[in-house]
């Protein structure tokens, strides 16, 4: 049985996964859980769930996730897509916060009376599976139109030779707000190799612009060689936005980082 946690993961990589790692052969394990919740409370069940690419598909037993409107609405019709929340305890749960009972109880209890809000947005097939598609949150606002950032990373994610990428918005004095892409690359490109960025750059924004359409190009696109991320695997976002708003002094603690020393090269290379 071979597992995927962190960031929610895309069909290609699901597909590539299965396939070179598990040699067609085990189980794809895909979950959804939060340190929040005290273990994984989505996941497909090895030997005996479907598998489906890219889904986390259903809860565990005793979960109950349901979905919501922006509004509070519970939606429970399939092949939705909505806020993912959790109507009844688990076991695991948590109860407050170490020192601030409060920041607890706001985060993760009061935007849905009666609901454990998880932050995330999911889809829901016909079939009941769940899709985790990322942070509701991390949305970006250009020129009126709002994107979710893992809409964007999908769709850059899609274009040929690209392994991963992370995206986040900037201040823009024309649009607002404009989108920064970090782009890992299958082959690495030399800083000195103006053509071959110019050619990966043709191929990201085709990507987006027939999965999304023209008005959710990057703005910026610079080439890594990591993200930031923490040790389960998580994209620390919040220091892609601070090095993509140029604040780089306040960064934060990075010493957590599964490697610090990405950070650093994101910094050297910001457009």
């Amino acid at each position: 049985m071979i597992g995927s946690v962190g960031e929610p993961i895309n069909e290609e990589a699901w597909n590539w996964y299965k396939i070179h790692v598990g040699k067609d052969r085990c189980p794809v394990v895909d979950t959804w859980w939060q340190t929040e919740t005290g273990g994984i409370l989505i996941s497909t069940m090895a030997g005996v769930n479907d598998e489906k690419p890219a889904h986390a598909a259903w809860p565990l037993p005793g979960v109950q996730p349901v979905l919501l409107t922006p509004e509070g609405k519970e939606i429970t019709e399939n092949e939705v897509e909505g806020l993912l929340c959790m109507k009844f305890p688990w076991p695991g749960i948590l109860r407050t916060t170490w020192g601030d009972h409060e920041r607890c109880r706001q985060t993760y209890f009061s935007s849905y009376k009666g609901y454990y809000f998880t932050g995330d947005g999911a889809k829901r097939d016909a079939d009941g599976r769940y899709r985790i598609i990322g942070r509701v949150d991390d949305v970006i606002n250009v020129s009126g139109h709002r994107f979710g950032t893992a809409e964007i990373e999908n769709a850059i994610n899609q274009a040929k030779g690209v392994v991963e990428s992370a995206v986040v918005g900037y201040p823009h004095d024309i649009k607002g707000q404009g989108i920064y892409a970090y782009v890992v690359c299958e082959t690495p490109i030399p800083a000195d190799d103006a053509q071959a960025m110019e050619n990966m750059r043709g191929e990201i924004l085709e990507a987006v612009v027939a999965s999304i359409g023209r008005i959710a190009k990057p703005d910026k696109i610079q080439f890594v060689s990591g993200l930031p991320k923490t040790r389960s695997g998580k994209i620390m976002r919040r220091i892609l936005r601070k090095v993509a708003e140029n604040e780089l002094g306040s960064l934060g603690d990075t010493s957590t980082l599964l490697d610090p020393g990405v950070v650093e090269e994101i910094t050297a290379g910001k457009l």
